[in-house]
């Protein structure tokens, strides 16, 4: 073959071409491979992030954005490069798992919601015919009309002590006040007069209590009574500063009157009784612990029960209002003192009820991690290798009594099945293999 000069010309130049043309390549695959290294790296730390949430959501993310933003361009422009489309993928499954694990829910979980409504209607069915029964016992002896308040210029308190009136839209702890003659809560305004409800006595004391009672034993979804309906007894007139403010130093006649029942409209009803230990009760309080009972699934604690058995019955005991079955699941060195036995039966009792009604309806346990907190650990198999069985015997002698601990994590769901956070530590205790308890009993599920 004869190659003229215009052929060695040609040649040239396409091979001048198809070197530039692959660096160009060679340069442009490069600096795809950059820029997929930096997404890669977001989306390493979001993964990250996602696998110490453990299957819980979070509100802020450090990397999330980042890492779908950087994803998101590379797969629009190179949608057909496997290696983007293999951190696509990552991306899309940490994503997903960012927005928490969850499950179905099974009806048991929620039952003791609807125990709870029927319930709920019991109280309340009893304690509005209770009310009209009230109501018409005095009917007789009733101020038909609670405002315009009776006027103090006119009307003498000899012609109105002793009646009775209806006095709604009661707001309290907002309008309460503590007066020249005791404290009361005020109703009415300088236009219409007042009333001044008398909160210093077991009228009012008893049956508020006995609300409270009912919040906790009965009804947890009830949110803190803000307006309340009161029947009340005229007991006497008082001149008082209700408002204060601006208003300091302006004093208004005022009826004082004693509560002879309160009432949570829809709800419960409570009227003092001076009899009763606790001076007030509320209506239907009698039968609650009869119809709770018919509804519990555990009643006792087994001796031999497991730390993560343990943790289930605890929970149980919360969401069946099962109050006496909560307090033996906690440890008793915890519930000591005054200040201990108002935590654990009390706030914490109300703060665990709120959350069973407004966060999460049901949690699962793990199985149990146990160690020997104090004296001999007979199940320390690599200890024991080089013990003999005097060793061992001596040791157990000196060591003291046996304190084991437990850590149980829960993983709380709400009504849709989503889990809520991550998962939470619960420690419990256990002396000379007795019966395991809870020490912090405070800890969220």
């Amino acid at each position: 073959m004869i190659y003229t000069g215009n052929t060695v010309k040609y040649a040239a130049a396409v091979c001048l071409a198809a070197f530039h043309l692959h660096g160009a390549s060679v340069e442009e695959d490069r600096a795809l491979a950059r820029q997929i290294g930096y997404a890669e790296h977001y989306v390493r730390e979001f993964e990250g992030e996602v696998a110490r949430q453990r299957g819980g959501e979070k509100r802020v993310w450090r990397t999330k954005n980042d890492a779908l933003t950087r994803v998101q361009e590379l797969k629009r422009r190179h949608p057909d490069d496997p290696r983007v489309e293999k951190l696509y993928q990552r991306t899309r499954a940490a994503l997903k798992r960012s927005k928490g694990d969850y499950t179905d829910v099974a009806a048991e979980w929620t039952a003791y919601l609807h125990n709870e409504e029927n319930l709920r209607k019991i109280v309340s069915e009893a304690g509005e015919k209770e009310w009209r029964s009230i109501v018409a016992a005095h009917s007789g002896n009733m101020i038909e009309k609670a405002f315009p308040a009776p006027d103090s210029e006119t009307v003498a308190l000899g012609d109105i002590k002793g009646k009775y009136v209806i006095l709604d839209d009661v707001e309290y702890p907002a309008r309460q006040f503590y007066g020249a003659s005791g404290e009361f809560v005020y109703v009415g305004k300088p236009s219409t007069g007042y009333w001044f409800v008398d909160l210093a006595g077991r009228d009012w004391i008893g049956p508020y209590e006995a609300v409270k009672r009912y919040r906790r034993n009965v009804d947890s979804g009830m949110a803190e009574v803000e307006k309340w309906t009161v029947l009340a007894e005229v007991a006497g007139i008082a001149a008082e500063n209700p408002q204060g403010g601006e208003n300091a130093g302006t004093f208004y006649f005022g009826w004082t009157v004693k509560p002879v029942a309160i009432k949570v409209p829809g709800r419960v009803v409570a009227v003092c009784d001076k009899d009763a230990e606790v001076s007030g009760r509320f209506i239907g309080e009698e039968r609650v612990e009869e119809i709770k009972n018919g509804w519990y699934t555990v009643k006792e604690i087994p001796a031999d029960v497991s730390p993560d058995r343990l943790m289930e019955i605890f929970m149980t005991a919360i969401k069946e209002k099962n109050h006496k079955l909560y307090l033996e699941c906690i440890d008793p060195d915890r519930r000591k003192g005054d200040y201990g036995k108002d935590e654990s039966e009390r706030y914490f009792w109300d703060l665990h009820q709120e959350r069973f009604h407004g966060e999460y309806v049901h949690a699962t346990f793990s199985k149990p991690v146990i160690k020997v907190q104090q004296g001999f650990d007979k199940g320390n198999s690599l200890e024991n290798f080089f013990l003999d069985d005097d060793d061992k015997k001596t040791l157990e002698r000196i060591g003291g009594e046996l304190v084991e601990e437990a850590v149980v994590e829960s993983r709380a769901y709400d009504k849709n099945g989503k889990q809520l956070g991550t998962p939470h530590e619960h420690h419990l205790r256990r002396r000379g293999g007795g019966r395991w308890y809870i020490v912090d009993y405070q800890v969220r599920f």
